[in-house]
């Protein structure tokens, strides 16, 4: 595969190669007898007057009719070179925007893509370094330590511990061996493998993501659409004026000065621009933006809500400490909280199973078959009793458990700035255990700046008690939160505000936060956000700093600064070009050329960087 530069420069290339051909072409029908000019310079008004032709039968009359008739004027009143300057000018706009839509797509898939020149093909027991783009499905290859997963596939032979935080959101690593499904962009940590490859390229499940961001561009920014439907609204009263001009003065230049001017032409091209250069801008600061709806959404947002866990915090959880209670010892409480929690790829259960192994504490099984309650807990049999772990909610109200003041007292004073799971058998609570999850250092900062960037409110989401939300709130400067919710209610909450009128980002990283990104007007996750949040976000941070978030905010609101400075300029050279063409001080030719030459202008500043 090729580089990121190696792919940009390609694109340059193309670009400049393209732009030689069309000013040579420009050049050469003026250096043409005048009747062989006028031929090859009708041949190339011919996709003009046919999108034109076309939008009339469809019953629509936008910029496409405009420029068929300004063109087709210019040639009827003998105007040819005054034709192929607007014909010359508006194949380079068009160029312009090609150029830079490219250039964005292309950054945006480079950014997720899985970039493997080269793998090692296992064939008659014998490995051979051969290129990637050779292989297919069916063949076999190995995977090192270190290395990149760059196909999905299945092992078959070897083990290995494989950080899959890329597809499911969990720091922890997966172990796999013969029969495990491995996943392309997941990489092997520790240990070697032989995988059979199911799914290559835009087969794979990583592909799906670069795919949608791809079909994404039909996410227009609302301003987008206005401006489109603006520039469309305005063709008819323009070729009205031309005509009714022409009426009251029987000057044909004139009249047809009015046509050369098209204020629809430069807000159909810079904003489309614009917004395409901001995302551009947006993947080159690790962010990957679906649609410039978003990019509007997230500068117009007056609210945030964050999830707590993965997002707020490190996601890398540990257990603090283990409270046994009704006379159960510690390492009994933490033996029978790992031998439950060992079924369930949680980062929670993984810390819990961790502890239990650094501590040398066997828990073979000797229980039931396991229910997983999602976002609640786990329910077993274990030596004929009920054994359940999870949740406050799950454990004292969903299962009735009883929660004495006693209890109480104990969790207060050893829980108090943690989050907790809680160990219950056979009706009566058997121990709690403290969960630490690290607050990323950067969290407190960027709370204050987006505060200072014009958000409102700021509101933290989490499933922990009532204590260890308001301790991490008030570490943090938040000074809104809600403690004990639940997935289905992270959504309402955030419909809640919306019903307000208020305009919700939602940040989150697990499954369990889907439905609230859906649900919010532009939606953020995580770098190591499950597969799921990242489908469903509008907005993917490509790196695990939330920094980002503050310079998304810099660009979306610098993006929507320039789209209106465009259209001021716009409306105001172009009305001051009007007026000299109906004094007659500027002639057709004259017109059209700064008419196009603003548009570019406009066009190349809205290609530029929005932040310096």
């Amino acid at each position: 595969m090729e580089t990121d530069s190696a792919g940009m420069e390609q694109l340059k290339r193309e670009f400049r190669k393209k732009l030689f051909g069309r000013a040579m072409g420009y050049a050469l029908r003026k250096m043409l007898p005048a009747p062989l000019g006028m031929f090859f310079s009708l041949m190339r008004y011919r996709p003009y007057f046919g999108k034109g032709v076309r939008s009339l039968l469809h019953g629509r009359v936008n910029v496409a009719v405009l420029d068929s008739v300004s063109i087709g004027a210019a040639f009827a009143s003998g105007a040819v070179s005054t034709a192929n300057s607007i014909m010359f000018l508006l194949s380079i706009t068009e160029l312009l925007e090609e150029h830079t839509r490219r250039k964005t797509r292309r950054a945006l898939s480079e950014s997720l893509a899985v970039n493997v020149e080269r793998a090692w093909k296992v064939e008659d027991g014998k490995e051979t370094s051969v290129p990637f783009a050779s292989l297919v499905c069916g063949d076999v290859i190995r995977i090192r330590d270190g290395s990149m997963i760059p196909a999905d596939g299945v092992v078959v032979f070897g083990e290995c511990e494989v950080n899959e935080a890329s597809m499911t959101g969990e720091s922890t690593l997966v172990h796999k061996a013969k029969a495990s499904t491995v996943y392309a962009g997941t990489a092997v940590e520790q240990g070697s493998i032989q995988v059979l490859i199911t799914a290559l390229r835009h087969e794979t499940r990583i592909s799906r993501i670069m795919d949608m961001i791809d079909r994404s561009e039909g996410m227009k920014a609302l301003m987008q659409s206005r401006a489109e439907s603006l520039a469309d609204a305005i063709v008819p009263y323009t070729l009205l004026s031309s005509v009714c001009f022409y009426f009251l003065t029987s000057n044909v230049t004139r009249a047809i000065s009015l046509l050369m001017v098209d204020y629809s032409c430069a807000i159909k091209l810079a904003v489309p621009i614009s917004v395409i250069s901001a995302m551009r801008e947006a993947s080159q600061r690790r962010v990957a933006v679906k649609g410039g709806r978003s990019l509007e959404a997230f500068a117009e947002a007056d609210t945030i809500v964050f999830d707590k866990t993965g997002t707020l915090t490190s996601a890398s959880p540990s257990v603090a400490k283990v409270v046994p209670l009704a006379g159960y010892t510690r390492d009994e409480v933490l033996r029978i909280s790992a031998c439950l929690e060992e079924h369930f790829p949680h980062s929670v259960a993984r810390a819990v199973v961790r502890q239990a192994e650094c501590e040398g504490l066997v828990h073979d099984e000797q229980h039931a078959e396991v229910a997983y309650v999602v976002a609640h807990g786990i329910a077993s049999s274990l030596h004929g009793q009920r054994t359940l772990i999870g949740s406050h909610h799950f454990i004292f109200e969903d299962e009735g458990v009883e929660l004495t003041p006693e209890i109480q007292t104990a969790i207060d004073r050893e829980g108090a700035r943690s989050s907790n799971i809680y160990l219950a058998i056979d009706g009566r609570l058997a121990g709690f255990l403290c969960i630490e999850d690290p607050l990323r250092p950067e969290a407190a900062g960027v709370i204050r700046k987006l505060r200072a960037q014009g958000i409102s409110r700021i509101i933290m989401l989490t499933g922990d008690g009532e204590n260890a939300a308001r301790n991490v709130a008030e570490e943090l400067g938040i000074d809104e939160y809600r403690a004990q919710v639940l997935p289905g209610d992270k959504a309402h909450i955030v419909q809640e505000f919306k019903d307000r009128g208020h305009c919700v980002i939602m940040v989150g990283d697990g499954i369990n936060d889907s439905p609230a990104l859906s649900c919010a007007d532009v939606s953020v996750a995580m770098k190591d956000a499950s597969d799921l949040a990242r489908e469903v976000a509008d907005i993917t941070l490509l790196s695990s700093d939330l920094r980002e978030l503050i310079a998304l905010r810099r660009l979306s609101r610098a993006l929507l600064d320039r789209i209106q400075s465009n259209y001021r300029f716009i409306v105001g050279f172009n009305s001051s070009l009007i007026a000299l063409g109906m004094a007659g001080m500027l002639s057709p030719a004259a017109i059209a050329f700064w008419h196009n030459a603003s548009t570019m202008a406009v066009s190349a500043r809205s290609a530029r960087p929005c932040l310096a």
